[in-house]
């Protein structure tokens, strides 16, 4: 029997930044690809609104600078991070501490100096009391957090990934950490990471994302969280990404689309969310997800001042149902006009009625300033906006369901941008692996007869 002519080597159903990232590394190794988005547009859940020359992230979830798969990722060489001030500020009964920050060496050796004091006090000797209303304590309890973040930098992955797994609101209490120091900052650190504000993900989970803090800077995208998916777009042979083609069927050797019909591959990736790609194969499991909702103001007020800088605000009273906040412009200059000041909030679980008007009453404690002249740029409410990491996680969840069929995601991995940009690394490699060559498997047709979709 002839060997049936196919259009192309794989088709990836999906143009978030883990089908994109895909593509990368199939099209390197000379694999013919062909990336159907539905979406009139890359990026999928990582997209940015633009208003009034203002850049506002739907979903704005942190980055971190230790992430590996942004360093590995082909297409993303020109990638530009802006970073928060290092560690964050604490927001508590009125008053603000940084925490989490490295130590610097004058910092350091008085942390030193702290830890040996402990270590050598007789067993049952009180702790010197914090400052009064401080989030963490005081020196004291500020060298233990430091000790504790220096320790989970340097933890080995498999370490992390072999200690008992339980919910990550049950592990704080086991760290041996002074309780303002759970509540006042690995609490509201954790929801923020994690955006879970229950902390019901696993402590495993909750662990690399501790480590992600500890050993780099949160940071955002130059210009958005769209950034990336268009640097992964840009970068791919012209051809490849279809946009505006819906996938309506899955096999091993084809895909079925709603405006072009049939089109004939080797293998499939799912490279979609969770509840798309169990729609196309029932059977996969769909798991919960973190509602989030992102508030963008901005405010020619003169007399609004912002001493936060270029740092995260989290609120350690969780008095409000802001969780984090941030004057993003400061961050990020190129995400709002020369001269305007864009102020950009996240709320954490299902938003309170009216939501603006509770986030502006918070917000005018958390800055000590009115927020009554402040505009409202938007308002963006994601249902599933993070897919929920409840015990037990698998963290390497199968992308190879059968020899020519694959899924890939941040569903399958780490709720992250990582745990998204390796599940396409693994998806890749099992795919490179299946068809048993570093090239193309036969001489595809040219990318012009794949159809073409706006």
């Amino acid at each position: 029997m002839l060997e049936p002519a196919y259009q192309v080597d794989v088709v990836i159903v999906g143009a978030g930044i883990a089908g994109l990232s895909a593509a990368h590394r199939l099209t390197s190794a000379g694999v013919t690809t062909a990336v159907l988005e539905a979406a009139p547009y890359v990026g999928g859940r990582m997209s940015t609104e633009k208003v009034d020359g203002f850049r506002l992230d739907r979903i704005g979830q942190l980055l971190s600078s230790s992430y590996p798969e942004l360093r590995l990722t082909p297409g993303l060489d020109s990638l530009v991070l802006r970073r928060f001030a290092p560690g964050v500020l604490l927001h508590r009964d009125g008053r603000t501490q940084r925490a989490g920050a490295p130590a610097t060496a004058g910092s350091a050796r008085g942390a030193l100096h702290v830890v040996r004091a402990l270590a050598s006090a007789p067993r049952g000797t009180a702790a010197a009391p914090g400052r009064a209303g401080a989030p963490v304590g005081g020196a004291m309890d500020q060298a233990r957090l430091g000790a504790a973040l220096g320790r989970i930098a340097t933890t080995p992955l498999e370490r992390i990934l072999s200690r008992p797994e339980m919910p990550a609101a049950q592990a704080l209490a086991q760290r041996g950490l002074p309780a303002r120091t759970v509540e006042g900052f690995l609490r509201p650190l954790l929801a923020t990471l994690l955006c879970d504000p229950g902390l019901t993900t696993s402590s495993r989970c909750a662990d690399l994302a501790l480590r992600a803090f500890a050993s780099g800077r949160l940071c955002v995208p130059e210009g958005g969280a769209d950034v990336l998916p268009e640097l992964l777009a840009r970068a791919l042979p012209p051809g490849t990404v279809h946009t505006g083609v819906r996938v309506t069927s899955v096999c091993t050797t084809s895909v079925t689309t709603a405006e072009h019909g049939e089109i004939r591959c080797r293998a499939v990736l799912l490279a979609t969310d969770a509840r798309a790609a169990a729609e196309l194969l029932p059977g996969l499991r769909v798991p919960d997800f973190h509602p989030v909702t992102v508030v963008h103001h901005t405010t020619d007020d003169a007399a609004a001042t912002f001493t936060t800088g270029t740092s995260l605000l989290l609120d350690a009273d969780r008095g409000g149902p802001v969780a984090h906040t941030a004057v993003l412009s400061n961050v990020d200059p190129s995400r709002a006009p020369v001269g305007r000041v864009l102020i950009s909030s996240t709320v954490l679980g299902p938003p309170p009625q009216s939501v603006d008007t509770a986030v502006r009453i918070h917000l005018s404690r958390l800055y000590g300033t009115s927020t009554r002249r402040w505009e409202t740029l938007a308002v963006h409410h994601t249902p599933e906006a993070v897919p929920a990491m409840r015990p037990p996680h698998d963290l390497r969840r199968p992308v190879r369901l059968l020899a020519g069929l694959y899924v890939c995601g941040d569903h399958r991995d780490t709720s992250t941008v990582q745990g998204a940009l390796h599940s396409a690394h693994r998806a890749a490699a099992a795919i490179l692996a299946d068809l048993g060559a570093a090239g193309s498997m036969h001489r595809a047709e040219p990318a012009a007869t794949v159809p073409r979709a706006a």
